[in-house]
């Protein structure tokens, strides 16, 4: 998001955020400055333009994050705890966004020190800037860490091969739903839908194993350009047809899959509508329309985990009702635990409800009658 704001000379400057967080009141700019006086600031919806020593920011930065560090809340309602600990995470992500760089004409930085960001802000923004604008550093890290990860690449053993994910788009670091997809038969399927396909990664997938056609969509324009480049890469191009557009492409497939967001929650930047689909919106509309777009004798895939249940944000017989309002059956039902740090942290503030979770696909078709 860009938004304008001065400065105290009414001077009017870019202020771009990826978050939905309003922006800043006003801006002071800095050559040096503690983490109290950048705080005081924050507090005071002021941000601090940082002009001096880049490596110096940084310290500020990570003596501000261990300010506002909190230990995790425990005991009381879960549900409560899961709203708690967004808040939280809101709050902090505000006050750490309250530090920020100018970003000079191509993307340049021209602090002491400072590295080459030009690579790492062409992969978030599509054109280069002429006129200078405002971003915060935390942010700038996160953009320079995405690239580093983007030009890597993620190795996943069901593709015997690596996605590369850029900012803005879900990496699939967490792989377990994928051997779910890479398990469950596919009963002679020639063609496929990928709804939400993200990175392209389940579409990749089905291409791996054996569908011929396959149509994936999603709204964001950052996963269309990711999953096009991946597609290119993993030699499944001409078994892909992406397509710009909410949730079903025209026409009907032997297979549609979908692995929606699986928190009923309200996202906070775009990454984030991978993650929390309030009232569990994009999952009704996928469940309550998908039967009109099957072949005779599809499948309908639906992968998602149950950790809303585990946080009291959805009862335990809220899919089985879906799929009877939406007129599915269920023909099997594949699952597994996750593996992912998180998982087995006890430090983590959602440890209790993560330590229970299972990841589930459901094999789905129109009933039958």
């Amino acid at each position: 998001m860009a938004d304008l704001i001065s400065d105290h000379n009414g001077v009017s400057w870019e202020w771009r955020n990826e978050s939905t967080q309003k922006p800043p009141k006003q801006v002071i700019f800095l050559r040096e400055a503690g983490a109290d006086k950048v705080l005081k600031a924050a507090y005071e919806h002021t941000a601090v333009i940082w002009q001096g020593d880049f490596h110096q920011a940084k310290q500020v930065l990570a003596a501000i994050k261990k300010r506002l560090r909190r230990p995790a809340k425990t005991g009381g309602d879960i549900q409560t705890a899961f709203h708690t600990h967004r808040m939280q995470q809101a709050q902090q992500s505000r006050i750490l966004n309250m530090l920020a760089v100018e970003i000079d004409c191509g993307f340049q930085l021209s602090l002491p020190r400072a590295p080459d960001v030009k690579a790492a802000l062409a992969d978030v923004y599509e054109t280069e800037n002429t006129r200078p604008f405002l971003l915060p550093l935390n942010q700038l890290l996160g953009f320079i860490g995405a690239h580093e990860w983007h030009k890597k690449g993620i190795d996943l053993p069901q593709l015997n091969g690596k996605i590369h994910v850029p900012f803005g788009v879900f990496s699939p670091l967490r792989g377990e739903y994928l051997d779910l997809i890479a398990q469950a038969p596919i009963n002679g399927f020639q063609t496929a839908f990928d709804i939400g396909t993200g990175s392209g990664v389940i579409a990749a997938l089905l291409a791996k194993r054996g569908i011929s056609h396959i149509t994936a969509t999603d709204t964001n324009p950052r996963a269309i350009r990711c999953a096009r480049a991946n597609f290119q890469r993993l030699g499944c191009a001409q078994q892909v047809t992406l397509t710009e557009t909410d949730l079903f492409p025209a026409g009907k497939a032997d297979l549609i899959v979908c692995n929606p967001p699986w928190l009923p929650a309200k996202p906070t930047s775009t990454i984030e509508t991978a993650l929390y689909d309030p009232d569990h919106a994009m999952l009704k509309a996928f469940l309550n329309g998908v039967c009109k777009h099957l072949n005779d004798n599809g499948e309908a895939w639906l992968v998602i985990s149950d950790l809303a249940e585990h946080l009291h944000l959805r009862n335990s017989s809220f899919l089985t009702d879906c799929f009877q309002t939406a007129s599915l059956e269920i023909i099997d039902t594949l699952h597994t635990r996750p593996t992912h740090k998180k998982a087995a942290n006890p430090a983590d503030p959602l440890a209790f409800a993560r330590s229970q979770e299972t990841t589930f696909l459901y094999r789905l078709r129109t009933c039958s009658g």
